[in-house]
């Protein structure tokens, strides 16, 4: 089952998410296989992180849960709140990803 997590960072959380930045990556590696897709919420001129967006491909919400329930950055604070969904795959362009 595909879900969403759409997590959005407090203000000023810059720093805080740089200082667990190799930790939070870890625990991206340790979930490679269930992460169909993720990447940092910015600004439009990329210069500030506001959030991440996670599609999982995962056996159930409980597992969503325990996936970003046991991130750093959740644990760390940098997320004021995290909202989980699940969803389904409609219609997908691979073509559109690659180079990116």
């Amino acid at each position: 089952m595909l879900y969403s997590v759409y997590c959005r960072d407090k203000e000023d959380t810059a720093a805080l998410r740089e200082k667990h930045l190799a930790v939070h990556r870890a625990h991206l590696d340790a979930w490679k296989d269930k992460i169909f897709f993720s990447g940092p919420l910015q600004s439009d001129d990329a210069t500030l992180a506001h959030g991440s967006l996670f599609v999982l491909n995962v056996e159930d919400r409980a597992e969503a849960e325990r996936f970003i329930f046991t991130e750093v950055f959740y644990n760390a604070g940098v997320f004021a709140d995290v909202t989980i969904r699940r969803m389904r795959k409609g219609y997908y362009n691979p073509a559109l990803i690659e180079g990116l």
